[in-house]
């Protein structure tokens, strides 16, 4: 019988079955409402656009813009709360699923407002018949918060930037997350300039009002779940470093000592994004799942110093305090649905595998591991995954070489390790390229998409 987490109350009342509906229609209310108020920009819109007072091209193209602009700045208030820890949101979806909404809404919402700053200026380029360059001047000077809008849009080009793949990878995360902290920045200067130049807002006291409440819900939203919630929940539970241990090279576990850790009603698989509060680092937050299943006085995360954050982390004083933001992620034995599992994992992805391992329930046979590491000195945790193997009757498997050698962990070498893998639900942890190719290897093997579990514990 598989693991049945508690439910929102801290108890065991609602079957499964009972819970998941409730989710599902949380989340159908959840989508109805985003289309509903996306109905209601347009509607105001249109309002306002039928007093508008250009004429031909230059009028249709300043009514482009000005719905671009507020689909756009709609979207970016879509795109705070994507990320904004609401707890629905990561129990219906995942985080990784709601990383990769994250990432396209944030290419749509950057599309749209760069396309009113275009075609904004196009229009009354026409109406004033003016060049482009003078009439952008003529818009800098003239109308105020326009030169703020530009200021926004280029913050949030900036951040759209920095979280594409190609510039991503050559980015250390500490830079990747300063950089995204201005997004804040940019959206308060284009909402400014909204308020202050647009045509639905000007005169439109109803117009105001709904998007002055549409900004505080996004902001109450992320002041609740992002700051004061973690804030409360770590001084609550009294979470503190309790114990630093050296795993391997540049590899340690951080062990959080506190009270009543039960009911964070954390499941193992999980993760939470760790604020440590030293004296300089304490504003910066990073994403570690756990690496041993929870119980009421320990959570254990194991990490890999391959940044200045996580490389000080084996420096960290015994009695620091923490915030931990969350749980998240749906990497959990909820997703099971089958009788065998087959749990796979890449470099320091091996951590949430080795809690799975240690807290997933299971006959002896029915739970297999594949662990893919470059070098001997690169597999993590190894004693203790020998140990869990044996006491829980596991297939163990260690795949160890250069990554470019395409023969390991293709579909004929799984198939060869777990034979019936095409019959297991698959749980995939690693790093995101290797994540990709074991989905392609395990489709290959017959593996439904269905069946594979998978989620990017990295922003």
């Amino acid at each position: 019988m598989l693991h049945s987490p508690v439910d929102g109350r801290g108890g065991r009342g609602d079957t499964p079955p009972v819970r998941a509906t409730r989710w599902r229609i949380a989340g159908w209310a959840l989508a109805l409402l985003a289309l509903v108020n996306a109905g209601l920009v347009v509607a105001l819109w249109w309002r306002a656009a039928r007093a508008g007072e250009l004429e031909g091209t230059a009028g249709v193209l300043a009514e482009l813009a000005r719905i671009s602009g507020l689909l756009g700045a709609y979207l970016v208030l879509v795109e705070l709360l994507l990320l904004a820890r609401l707890p629905v949101l990561d129990r219906l979806v995942g985080f990784e699923r709601l990383t990769i909404w994250h990432r396209r809404n944030g290419r749509a919402c950057v599309a749209l407002l760069s396309l009113h700053a275009v075609l904004i200026t196009i229009g009354y380029a026409l109406a004033d018949r003016l060049s482009l360059l003078a009439e952008l001047r003529r818009l800098v000077t003239a109308y105020p918060g326009v030169i703020t809008a530009i200021a926004g849009l280029a913050i949030l080009i900036a951040v759209a930037v920095s979280s594409a793949v190609i510039v991503r990878r050559r980015l250390r995360y500490e830079t990747w997350y300063f950089v995204h902290l201005y997004a804040y920045l940019g959206v308060a200067l284009a909402f400014s300039h909204q308020l202050a130049t647009g045509t639905a807002f000007v005169g439109e006291p109803a117009a105001r009002a709904y998007w002055y409440g549409l900004y505080a819900a996004t902001l109450g939203a992320i002041l609740g779940f992002r700051i004061a919630a973690p804030i409360v929940r770590s001084l609550r539970h009294g979470l503190r470093v309790e114990r630093v241990v050296d795993e391997a090279p540049g590899v340690v576990s951080v062990e959080i000592g506190g009270r009543r850790l039960d009911r964070l009603k954390v499941r193992t698989g999980q993760f939470f994004s760790w604020r440590f509060l030293t004296r300089d680092r304490w504003w910066e937050a990073h994403p570690f799942s756990l690496s041993a299943a929870p119980d009421e006085r320990r959570l254990r995360i194991t990490v890999k110093g391959v940044g200045d954050y996580t490389a000080r982390l084996r420096t960290i004083p015994r009695g620091t305090r923490v915030i931990a933001e969350g749980p998240f992620g749906a990497f959990t034995t909820e997703a099971r649905r089958r009788p065998r599992v087959a749990l796979i994992a890449g470099g320091v992805g091996i951590t949430p595998i080795r809690a799975l391992l240690e807290d997933m329930p299971g006959e002896p046979g029915d739970i297999a591991v594949v662990y893919r590491a470059l070098r001997p000195e690169d597999v993590i945790l190894r004693a203790e995954l020998d140990e869990l193997a044996r006491r829980r009757g596991a297939e163990l498997h260690y795949v160890v070489g250069d990554h470019r050698d395409e023969a390991l962990l293709s579909a004929e070498h799984l198939q060869r390790l777990v034979p019936d893998i095409a019959a297991r639900d698959v749980y995939v942890c690693g790093p995101p390229a290797m994540t990709e190719a074991m989905r392609a290897s395990l489709g290959r093997s017959g593996v439904p998409r269905r069946q594979i579990v998978s989620e990017r514990f990295a922003y």
